[in-house]
């Protein structure tokens, strides 16, 4: 049975109540950006965005991967930190947070007087997040649960998104970086820290790496973001760097 006007207005104010939100229509992408592939690597999902598979997002059951104790070591994790310069009462979204690594450096950083909203589809990841920013007494990590096509950030509230080894693994890379560039203030910056493409030795595999060209070339589609740099100082990424116009 179709409901009426009155249920649905019943529903509607309900939901309000209760705290949920409607999401609004995901931004609509030029035509031609995505394509689909039958003949397409086993790691990727068949579909390709400006001629680059995405990857298959990483379950929560490999969030022991994220925290091994060679991380460091091996991508110089606190070097990439130093090296973006976060500011005390800096406002950060670390999207694709997972059990929160990256944030607990970062919120170091920032200080008392910043915010981290630590972003994740996965709600599991999400409890994993919590547990350890409890663990470690971090108390300005706030969870989000992001869509695939937005992280679910008050508007203009960001002044720096980051995303480490993520990116390659969205399944609307142009409608989430359109939402992401709708959270950022003016002249914030949207950080891409992704393994070297370009190299054939860095350990990971291929459609897990990005090529920094096609980073750059990824972003053309959105005019709001000019590129700032490229850091090449980290032992097998890119630090890639786009700001809000």
């Amino acid at each position: 049975m179709r409901p009426t006007l009155p249920n649905l207005l019943a529903l509607f104010f309900a939901a309000a109540l209760s705290g949920v939100a409607f999401a609004e229509d995901p931004p609509k992408p030029p035509p031609g950006l995505y394509e689909t592939r039958e003949d397409h690597d086993p790691n990727g999902i068949g579909v390709f965005f400006m001629g680059r598979e995405i990857a298959h997002v990483m379950g929560h059951q490999a969030a022991d991967w994220l925290e091994r104790p060679e991380r460091d070591e091996e991508e110089g994790t606190d070097r990439m930190v130093d090296a973006l310069k976060f500011r005390e009462g800096e406002v950060v979204a670390d999207i694709g947070c997972g059990s929160g690594y990256v944030s607990r450096k970062i919120s170091k950083k920032v200080g008392a007087t910043g915010r981290i909203f630590g972003v994740d589809i996965q709600q599991e990841m999400l409890d994993l997040l919590a547990k350890r920013m409890a663990m470690f007494r971090i108390t300005n990590v706030q969870p989000v649960r992001g869509a695939i096509t937005d992280p679910q950030v008050p508007p203009a509230s960001c002044d720096t998104m980051i995303m480490v080894d993520v990116y390659h693994e969205f399944d609307h890379p142009y409608e989430m970086i359109e939402s992401m560039i709708a959270g950022l203030k003016p002249g914030g910056r949207i950080v891409f820290v992704e393994y070297r493409g370009e190299d054939p030795e860095v350990p990971i595999k291929l459609v897990h790496k990005m090529t920094e060209a096609q980073v750059k070339k990824e972003m053309t589609v959105h005019p709001q973001l000019s590129f700032s740099e490229s850091l090449e100082d980290l032992p097998r990424q890119h630090i890639i760097i786009f700001k809000k116009e």
